[in-house]
């Protein structure tokens, strides 16, 4: 690992843990030569990439795209002078190499734990005529195939500038046109399905224009060669560590090259750049792969679990919990709460969690949000004593709050209608009867500081549900000018990272989930604050098959919360058995979500084997290597496994939704397990070698029925 410069050529040469990225500086620009498997350090790198000479800027391939001189392809980011004109051209200057990883001041970042595991290259360019100086940071890892870039904006001259359009990360490929395009896509309760298709002439953009990640398209792209599956191929990943308006495009122009450019999404977007000041982009972490999208992800899975997420919880075994959101909803009291609780501690089950209705008048989701005290009529005596009744029972204590929204109805509103996102004179639209807090304003984000903080000190709190049910809408501040209006979208999104590190830094022993009506802001931004979200609202166990396995594309299991529901599913009326649920929730953050007063007899022996075989397991699933096997969204089947580091332990998990008459028998095969270990499965039985699992399969023990599941454990004899 390390990079490589040669001073006489003006060629950087980045390597990562196998693979390598070259960049060398041609008539005065960065041009991107190569971005693949490992290059040997003594390689002669000159010339590598296979382009014109005297060849016009839309034929150069560049790292840092610019319009305006010659290029018509998507710009890499987009300037406005004072006199009105657009063009900048942005020639070389110098580099520096950093030990290490510096963090990015106010935003989240994957980080280095010491200077020897990553090494930084800054390319300084600038553009003379403007005074504009723009930073292009490259960091490489010791021990993962994966680059981190950003960009920072410096204007060093004298006249204001206006940035309109900023990407984070740009890359010319050549030769990969016919690649495919591989995307998170989906909606409220069907987030993250996974999409694939070829690219081509022309463009393609997945965007957010809804003030966060969203439901709809996730901060993710992958290019992958024709053929690469889970085990084979070419991927090039790009993922945005930001939780607001984001594009990623995909450009092939006419000569078979290929532009992938991930970052803010310029729609609605400006920033003013007065003199001597400077404007630092979000993140943006590209990952190759050879070894198809299982290497991918797994390389996203290790980076993000160690090295964005972070605290006392990120390397600790998750509590399993129950909610009692789909249990009461709004109609509870202290003493219903504790009865779940009081069944949960008989059951084994760790931490409580109390959601959404416990404060003001919240009787319904039309009032009191921002009104952050407890309501004396369900709660008598307050949230401390019935935390501490709760402690009593052995269960930890957890709270649901949605900080960033307020209620028309509410305390908060009547005291400050004007602290919510707004347009003067226009419609103040709801959604779920709510409106947005403007956390681009200091005394708004100090006011709901002050009470969480107030609520974290004085309740035995362990674990906090930060909830948000809404996209965000006229996107105004009454606190800004009208030549600063176009930040806010921005300005909200830094003010949320500066509370989240506020309380994350004060409260550190508290376990902090995201959610967003389920997975609509499950992003890298948010896990540098919160290491785990809360996936999706639904909680159906057929439909969690395909959630989970998409947003294991690029997110840790450790990551990702999964609970048990009551049959029918509250969400499409499906009917399930408590093993499938229980085996499908068991394949990430375990947890209930129901009465657990309600079960028989008869569940609740199931659930309590379910809890301790959780318990047994959990740290080979949220700790382990993740290997996906069979796809949900190619048939009735799904298949996943997870592998301990040292590969002397596996999980594999197999569902079937629909039975088939007279099928064949069904064998899976593994992947990850050493060819030269046996293995023994369920602790009985006969030891297979591990080359023989992953070479003729795991053969499945054949049931009738619809909604099978089964959870295989092997063991090595060593």
């Amino acid at each position: 690992m390390g990079i490589l410069v040669n001073e006489q050529s003006l060629t950087f040469h980045l390597q990562a843990k196998d693979s390598s990225y070259v960049i060398q500086v041609i008539d005065g620009y960065p041009v991107h030569h190569y971005w693949g498997k490992k290059l040997r350090s003594d390689s002669n790198l000159n010339n590598l990439a296979n382009y014109p000479e005297n060849a016009f800027l839309d034929r150069l391939p560049q790292e840092y795209a610019q319009f305006g001189s010659g290029d018509f392809r998507q710009p890499a980011y987009q300037i406005q002078l004072e006199d009105g004109s657009r063009v900048t051209e942005l020639v070389y200057k110098g580099y520096r190499l950093l030990a290490g990883k510096p963090p990015l001041d106010g935003l989240p970042s994957v980080y280095a734990e010491s200077d020897s595991e990553a090494q930084t290259l800054v390319l300084e360019l600038e553009d003379k005529y403007s005074g504009l100086t723009v930073y292009l940071n490259y960091t490489v890892f010791e021990g993962f195939d994966a680059i981190a870039r950003s960009v920072r904006f410096a204007n060093d001259g004298k006249q204001r500038l206006r940035l309109m359009h900023a990407f984070s990360a740009s890359v010319d490929m050549l030769n990969k046109s016919d690649y495919e395009m591989v995307y998170l896509a989906g909606a409220w309760s069907r987030e993250a399905h996974v999409r694939r298709r070829p690219i081509g002439p022309g463009g393609s953009r997945i965007e957010s224009r809804r003030g966060m990640s969203g439901h709809q398209l996730n901060p993710f792209v992958a290019l992958a060669s024709p053929k690469a599956d889970e085990d084979q191929g070419e991927v090039f990943g790009f993922s945005f560590i930001y939780s607001g308006n984001f594009a990623a495009d995909v450009e092939v122009d006419p000569f078979g090259s290929t532009r992938v450019s991930i970052g803010l999404n310029p729609f609605d977007f400006a920033w003013n750049l007065p003199a001597g000041e400077s404007f630092q982009t979000p993140e943006a972490v590209m990952v190759y792969s050879n070894g198809g999208l299982g290497d991918m992800s797994r390389t996203f899975h290790k980076l993000y679990r160690t090295r964005l997420c972070r605290g006392a919880h990120r390397d600790k075994e998750r509590p399993i919990l129950v909610n009692n959101w789909e249990a009461t909803y709004f109609d509870f009291n202290a003493d219903k709460i504790e009865s779940i609780a009081e069944a949960g501690a008989e059951l084994g089950i760790e931490l409580f969690v109390l959601d959404d209705g416990w404060f003001g008048k919240r009787n319904d989701d039309t009032t009191s949000l921002g009104d952050w005290f407890e309501d004396r009529n369900k709660l008598p005596n307050g949230l401390k004593d019935l935390a501490e009744r709760i402690n009593s029972r052995g269960l930890k204590f957890g709270l649901w709050f949605e900080p960033e929204m307020v209620s028309r109805e509410s305390e908060l509103y009547r005291a400050h209608p004007d602290w919510c996102l707004h347009v003067e004179g226009r419609r103040r639209t709801e959604f779920r009867t709510q409106l947005v807090l403007d956390y681009s304003r200091q005394e708004v984000r100090d006011y709901i500081y002050g009470l969480l903080s107030r609520i974290f000190r004085e309740v035995p709190i362990s674990y906090i549900k930060w909830d948000m049910n809404r996209c965000l809408t006229e996107v105004g501040s009454a606190d800004a000018p009208p030549e600063r209006q176009l930040e806010i979208g921005h300005r909200y999104v830094l003010g949320l990272y500066e509370l989240l590190e506020r309380l994350t830094a004060e409260f550190p022993h508290i376990l902090f989930e995201g959610c967003c009506s389920g997975g609509g802001r499950f992003d890298p931004g948010m896990l540098y604050y919160m290491p785990q979200t809360w996936t999706s609202d639904d909680t159906d166990a057929v439909e969690r098959l395909k959630i989970q396995y998409g947003t294991s594309l690029v997110y840790p299991i450790s990551t990702i919360g999964a609970h048990v529901s009551a049959v029918p599913n509250h969400q499409v009326g499906r009917y399930t058995p408590l093993e499938m649920r229980g085996d499908v929730a068991m394949s990430g953050n375990f947890g209930y979500e129901l009465d657990l007063t309600k079960f028989t007899d008869e569940e609740k022996e199931v659930v309590k084997k379910q809890v301790a075989t959780y318990k047994e397991i959990r740290s080979l699933v949220q700790q382990g290597d993740q290997y996906r096997l069979i796809s949900p969204f190619e048939g009735t089947e799904t298949s996943w496994m997870f592998v301990s580091e040292d590969k002397k332990e596996a999980l594999v998990f197999y569902f079937r939704v629909l039975a088939e008459p007279s099928a064949p028998p069904k064998s899976v095969l593994l992947r990850g397990l050493d060819p030269n270990l046996d293995y023994q499965i369920d602790g009985e039985g006969e030891w297979l070698g591990g080359d023989r699992l992953m070479q003729a399969g795991l053969k499945i023990e054949h049931r009738t029925g619809d909604y099978l599941s089964r959870m295989y454990r092997l063991r090595s004899r060593a």
